[in-house]
């Protein structure tokens, strides 16, 4: 089971974007994730007709590594780690370390 998943509210913890909180659009491999907003960079885009592209430059979210995000706690309003607790139905649930409250999944 894996502490950030698809669809978490993270903050940035480490990096240009430090302090910035987005929703994780999609896990790229086991160690970067690419989230909302955040790691943006310029593409220059070169025109193709024949696919109907347009050219430009376009403003693209560039994958971040999972070391340099918290999962953001609405509670404390702050960045948080996540642990894991076994429920009495045999559920591996993720909560939130500081003051052990599930988190919604």
């Amino acid at each position: 089971m894996r502490k950030i998943r698809k669809g978490d509210d993270v903050i940035v913890i480490a990096g240009k974007d430090k302090g910035r909180r987005g929703i994780v659009l999609r896990l790229v491999d086991a160690d970067h994730l690419v989230v909302e907003g955040v790691n943006k960079v310029k593409k220059h885009q070169k025109p193709n007709p024949l696919k109907g592209i347009t050219g430009g430059i376009l403003d693209k979210e560039m994958p971040i590594h999972v070391s340099n995000v918290a999962i953001f706690n609405p509670v404390t309003k702050r960045a948080d780690r996540v642990g894991f607790k076994t429920l009495e139905d045999k559920r591996k649930v993720r909560l939130y370390r500081s003051n052990g409250e599930l988190i919604e999944a």
